[in-house]
């Protein structure tokens, strides 16, 4: 057991409540007005973690809170005492959740140490709106934004390109005509064997499976992955048909060789940034499974 005094573990709640604000700071405003933002929503849309979740700070498993302050946590679940101070009760969580534990640290692990693939150049929105016009009904876009090269335009691209998607939360939305093209064919349950550190869904997916360790997970790493997730999901968007150059995303044209060679090299920093954190996450949880 680690001990953390009350200057010590305040301080540290602090900072991560500042920075956990600092993050979530327009989606709340957002709620507020009934506005919407196409890229920063997703991670509170498609994800369906409150704010309120990233704010509140766990020290990780093995970690004795000291000080009356730490009283306030033992109506919280899973915290126990430990002598004169408060812990988080791993055991008790790890008993009630082990098998979903376990299919993390094997996800993570297994996905960090396949090679990344980087031939993919972010198609996988394309394919979600691939004669989408043509199939759907009268606004067929999963965002309501135009294309850039308008629908023909979107369509000859993905007609020219190899469509190697291996993540089963994106190939899910492709477009009935886009999915044969996919050479790969991702299931849940081959998911496991099929995710790779290249691959940007999978890379924000490390925050949904941080989240989801809950309490075992230290708030400054739970941040860590969030962060992650925000900086791939600017580069999704900016890679995709879409045209937000009016919200201030200047495009990835992946249909060009300059943007498919800005991609990879945005992709290749992101799988070292997500293999990190993996490790960091298989590191806090796997002993106690």
């Amino acid at each position: 057991m680690q001990t953390l005094s009350p200057d010590t573990w305040r301080e540290r709640e602090r900072l991560h409540q500042n920075r956990a604000d600092s993050f979530t700071a327009g989606r709340r405003a957002r709620v507020q007005t009934g506005e919407t933002h196409a890229v920063d929503d997703f991670l509170f849309t498609y994800y369906p973690f409150r704010p309120s979740l990233l704010r509140r700070w766990h020290p990780g498993a093995g970690v004795v809170l000291e000080g009356a302050a730490a009283d306030e946590r033992a109506s919280w679940k899973w915290y126990s005492r430990e002598g004169e101070g408060l812990v988080v009760d791993a055991v008790g969580f790890v008993g009630a959740r082990e098998a979903s534990i376990r299919f993390i640290v094997g996800l993570l692990s297994a996905t960090a140490a396949r090679p990344g693939q980087f031939g993919c150049f972010g198609l996988h929105e394309w394919a979600m709106v691939y004669k989408a016009q043509e199939t759907q009904e009268a606004n067929p876009y999963r965002h309501d934004i135009p294309l850039r090269l308008g629908q023909r335009g979107t369509d000859e691209v993905v007609e020219a390109s190899r469509i190697t998607c291996s993540h089963i939360d994106a190939y899910r939305f492709f477009t009935p005509e886009a999915a044969p093209r996919n050479l790969l064919t991702p299931t849940r349950e081959n998911q496991p064997a099929m995710e790779q550190p290249g691959c940007l869904h999978a890379g924000m997916d490390v925050y949904k499976w941080a989240i989801k360790l809950g309490p075992l997970v230290p708030g400054e790493l739970l941040l860590d992955c969030f962060e992650l997730a925000r900086d791939i999901r600017e580069l999704d968007m900016r890679a995709s048909p879409y045209d937000l150059v009016d919200a201030g995303y200047a495009p990835v044209r992946i249909e060009t060789p300059e943007g498919r060679a800005d991609y990879v090299r945005a992709q290749r920093a992101f799988a070292e940034r997500s293999n990190a954190l993996r490790a960091r996450l298989v590191e806090a949880v796997a002993a106690l499974v």
